[in-house]
């Protein structure tokens, strides 16, 4: 039998050497005996985080040596040959433990070795399998799978942009997704009707222990749908994730319970409201939509009016206020009262007091898109600068459609029991936005400073 991998523990037991040999699969136990001397030599300078090849016999352990806790554990390899690959440093931390106690900078700095412990192998994997059950459910269910542009227009969507210069048109500039949420409706005027993708997106805000600068979530829109179907296909693909990936975990109220955004905060002063039975019991799973959210929130720190939720969600009734009492700064109670009284056909999914995904029916009317922009204070050349080849491709004949975003990282975190979704991210960012590894971000030269037709402050 030939075995390579890394020496995840090596015990030097007189004449015999043993060492714990780790690839993708686990750990496996080999003995190198005192022949041949020459393999046994060489057994005897190896150390943590080498990587070797070792070929010899599958053999039973003694019964006093048989390790109920591996898969192995019954069986160890008697080595006849051993070629030592690479000869690694000491590592800059212990792999044996699941990290926790580690400083997280040192972890991250040296990610590619934090990644190798047990903990961090099963998280990877466990969101590899999710993926799988993602993709499998929704092909079940007719949806095609498109990707959509990376670099696109920076618009007013709530977060701020990550902006990217454009070299051949000096002084513009595109920007990173923070969602496809404008390509995936125009696939429903392009009459897809059933669309999903996982989807990667950038939003330039601060970061927590629940968010990342960039992010995955699982993108899906349907057109000629109504508000319950499209929270019968979600609730249908987080049944599925949960059987088919976690089935140790045990959904508390099937079907989900709803509650209205009105009703969430009175009750339970929360907008994902944490329905758990015992929050002490890992594996609960209580999921929860919170539905009918106000379409505008005003922003008492700012002083201003805000979409509360998504700027192209279908107002109940496909109503709107009329735009002479559109907010300006300092808006009067005249106004808090108007639009705050606007509901809007939003919904959330929370689960276990986090939100894990959210979407709308969307508006596909042009006049009263342009209308839910002006009502905040933007006049209609902005409106129709940023919106306009929304409302032109409306013009040509949209369906009534409506979808759904899943923070597919969040949602993995919590069903893996973390505390934070850089643990089931292969190469996640630091609190304050940095990769530790790579040193990103980082200064550049001059000349591409002035390719780009940029120049920095003093």
């Amino acid at each position: 039998m030939e075995l390579l991998g890394w020496v995840a523990v090596r015990r030097d037991h007189g004449k015999l050497i043993f060492i714990d040999l780790r690839d993708r699969s686990g750990i496996c136990q080999v003995v190198f005996l005192p022949k041949p001397k020459e393999v046994s030599e060489l057994a005897s300078r190896l150390r943590s985080e080498w990587v070797v090849r070792v070929v010899g016999q599958v053999v039973k352990r003694p019964a006093n040596m048989v390790n109920e806790k591996l898969p192995t554990g019954q069986v160890e390899v008697a080595v006849s040959q051993l070629e030592i690959l690479y000869e690694a440093q000491t590592p800059p931390f212990a792999l044996d433990t699941d990290g926790y106690e580690i400083g997280e900078e040192n972890r991250m700095k040296y990610r590619y070795v934090d990644l190798r412990r047990e903990r961090m192998q099963r998280n990877l994997r466990s969101r590899s399998r999710t993926l799988a059950a993602v993709d499998e459910y929704m092909k079940e269910n007719e949806f095609v799978e498109v990707e959509t542009p990376i670099l696109g227009k920076s618009t007013p969507e709530g977060a701020r942009d990550y902006l990217v210069p454009a070299r051949l048109h000096a002084g513009n500039f595109y920007a990173l997704p923070q969602a496809p949420q404008q390509y995936k409706q125009l696939l429903m005027v392009a009459g897809l009707e059933r669309y999903y993708q996982l989807a990667r997106c950038f939003r330039d805000e601060d970061t927590r222990g629940d968010r990342q600068p960039e992010f995955t979530q699982i993108d899906v829109e349907m057109s000629f749908v109504k508000r319950d179907d499209v929270l019968a296909v979600l609730e249908g693909l987080m049944k599925h994730i949960v059987k088919t990936v976690f089935p140790e975990k045990k959904i508390s109220q099937d079907p989900f319970p709803r509650i209205s955004h009105k009703e969430a905060m009175e009750k339970y002063g929360s907008d994902k409201p944490d329905f758990r039975k015992d929050k002490n019991d890992p594996n609960e799973l209580a999921f929860v939509w919170v539905l009918d959210f106000p379409f505008y929130e005003y922003n008492e720190k700012e002083k201003k009016w805000d979409f509360g939720h998504n700027p192209f969600s279908m107002p109940y009734g496909e109503a709107l206020p009329d735009p002479s009492t559109r907010a300006e700064h300092g808006a009067g109670q005249g106004n808090k009262k108007e639009l705050g009284g606007v509901l809007a056909y939003q919904y959330d999914l929370a689960l276990n007091g986090f939100e894990v995904a959210g979407g709308s029916i969307r508006n596909h009317k042009p006049e009263l898109l342009k209308k839910a922009f002006m009502l905040l204070g933007y006049d209609e050349k902005t409106v129709v600068d940023k919106f306009g080849h929304m409302m032109d491709a409306f013009s040509f004949g949209a369906p009534p459609h409506g979808g759904f975003a899943v923070g597919f990282d969040r949602l993995v975190m919590l069903l893996l029991g973390e505390p934070n979704i850089r643990e089931v991210i292969a190469f996640p960012k630091s609190g304050d936005g940095r990769d530790l590894m790579s040193g990103a971000p980082d200064e550049v030269s001059e000349k591409q400073l002035k390719e780009l037709h940029i120049k920095l402050d003093d």
